[in-house]
């Protein structure tokens, strides 16, 4: 009795023992949806593209410069004397102006902020934390930013709508070093 008992006991682990199989997936995705974004990503950058050429060639009193990281700017006010440029953790002090494509304005100086800033440290639209590091003591520069470098996707909320690219006239007024 007791080797029934055993070889029972022991065909019934052999036979809850086998390979769980594993389950099948609902549905199959097949990648379009990002390769749809990706593409209307690229069109939107391409139309910002020549909205911002458009708006050059139309300056033509300003020579702009691009920068590496895919904005444009024009000086205003050039300071060719000093060298020193705001680094990570320096503490500037600033006055900007936000404007559309179209050079309407949308935030005078006294409603945009920071008016200090810690350079790196603190939240900033992404262009103009890029921006600021190219600037010198005393210089006001525009810079020409597509909407990704701006508020993006998502706007301000406020008075800056979606996919909107910006212009924002900056004066480095003072840098204190870290």
């Amino acid at each position: 009795m007791k080797r029934f008992f055993a070889c029972l006991g022991l065909l019934t682990f052999l036979v809850a023992c086998k390979q769980p199989t594993p389950r099948e997936p609902i549905t199959y995705r097949s990648g379009t949806f990002i390769k749809e974004s990706v593409q209307r990503n690229k069109n939107l950058v391409q139309d910002e593209e020549k909205i911002i050429q458009d708006l050059i060639k139309k300056d033509s009193e300003h020579k702009y410069y691009q920068s590496s990281l895919g904005f444009w700017y024009k000086y205003h006010e050039a300071n060719t004397t000093d060298s020193l440029t705001p680094k990570k953790g320096d503490i500037v002090k600033l006055d900007f102006e936000i404007y559309d494509i179209n050079e309407q304005l949308i935030y005078g100086k006294d409603e945009t902020t920071p008016k200090v800033y810690a350079v790196d440290k603190q939240e900033i639209m992404v262009g103009l934390r890029h921006a600021v590091k190219l600037m010198h003591k005393g210089e006001t520069i525009s810079f020409v930013f597509p909407s990704h470098m701006a508020y993006g996707y998502l706007g301000d909320k406020a008075k800056i709508g979606t996919n909107e690219p910006l212009i924002c006239k900056v004066t480095l007024i003072d840098i204190k070093p870290e």
